[in-house]
């Protein structure tokens, strides 16, 4: 093995998704067949990434992603996190191992060509053949939980919609997503382009003119209410998709390692969709909010705002469940036309740890 294989590697590995595209994550090559991965969270000013998790779990989509571009070259990967550091830190280091029985993965193609669907997908229903695809890919530690039909799609369509109204009026949120649009943007390298959201063009530029400022943003919600945004965004994507999906693990994640194993699970589940030819869109925020309620976690300092998410909680509990198992990933997925607009990243010297 040789550098150039390793940066091969690293120019796969680096489409990996993460939080709004914040690409958490830098490199460092230590040998021809050795590197570190530092990795940090966005905790601190970011209230949808809850202790971490999220990002634990884009560090384990970017892993897993490292893993298949790695049989490219017949190379297998062994990874061992280090201890140490803060904890909104970890960092990973990966030896790359040549194997004689390792083939180039089916996945690679999907590597690039995997993203986020944000508008209406075909209904059409995923086949038996496509869902045990699907399950076998996340591994005996985890179970897919499929929603489908018109009236359990209805059901969390209009979970999605609701969960939205605390989004779009929360202060803490309107910082994230007024830092993370890439506004009059079909491609972008580090954020989210505004094409990719799914709103039409009127309200792409009403949204654009509102996120100015939280004043003129929370007067708009006032005087116009958030129907537009969320009847675009949530609510008729949810409708429109062939089934929506919970990944449970089947222990308690508690650790890093835990989420990172999760995250490796939606990668694999990710990319083998996209193999498949379908697309998904994350939904995480029922359960993420869920978790602020369950732990008895003040999340905002706008007032109701969190009486409102104690009542969207049962609203999940209901839909997803008491199986005993443990939800980490929520989504919808389906058939359609790719994207015209997507996140693209960043390039790889930029990744690179100075």
């Amino acid at each position: 093995m040789n550098t150039s294989q390793i940066e091969q590697i690293l120019d796969l590995a680096r489409w990996a998704p993460s939080g709004d595209n914040t690409q958490v994550w830098r490199f460092e090559i230590l040998g021809p067949d050795h590197l570190v991965v530092h990795c940090f969270d966005t905790r601190e000013d970011c209230v949808y990434d809850l202790d971490g998790h999220p990002s634990q779990i884009s560090y384990g989509a970017l892993l897993e992603t490292m893993s298949v571009a790695a049989t490219r070259f017949g190379l297998r990967t062994e990874v061992k996190r280090l201890e140490g550091g803060a904890p909104t830190e970890a960092k990973f280091e990966v030896r790359f191992l040549e194997d004689g029985a390792v083939a180039p993965s089916p996945l690679l193609p999907a590597i690039t060509a995997r993203t986020v669907q944000r508008r209406p997908m075909s209904t059409k229903p995923l086949t038996d053949q496509q869902k045990r695809a699907l399950e076998e890919a996340v591994g005996p530690g985890y179970h897919l939980m499929w929603i489908e039909g018109a009236g359990p799609k209805l059901r969390t369509a209009r979970l999605m919609f609701d969960n939205a109204k605390l989004r779009l009026t929360m202060p803490e949120a309107y910082e994230v997503h007024r830092r993370i649009i890439d506004w009059n943007a079909q491609r972008s390298p580090d954020k989210v382009p505004d094409q990719a959201l799914g709103v039409d063009a009127a309200t792409l530029k009403l949204m654009k003119w509102a996120m100015v400022s939280w004043r003129r943003l929370s007067t708009m919600n006032t005087l116009m209410g958030t129907w537009a945004p969320r009847l675009q965004m949530d609510l008729l994507p949810g409708l429109a998709c062939a089934a929506h999906f919970v990944l449970k693990a089947k222990q308690e994640p508690k650790t890093i390692d835990d989420y990172v194993e999760a995250g490796r699970a939606v990668q694999r589940f990710w990319l083998t969709l996209t193999h498949l030819g379908l697309f998904m869109q994350p939904e995480m925020t029922p359960l993420i909010f869920s978790k602020y309620v369950r732990e008895g976690r003040q999340f905002t300092q706008l007032p109701g705002l969190q009486e409102r998410a104690a009542r969207l909680e049962k609203q999940a509990a209901a839909l997803i469940g008491a199986d005993g198992l443990f939800p980490v990933y929520m989504g919808r997925l389906g058939a359609g036309p790719a994207p015209l607009a997507r996140s693209e990243r960043r390039p790889l010297a930029e990744l690179m740890k100075r």
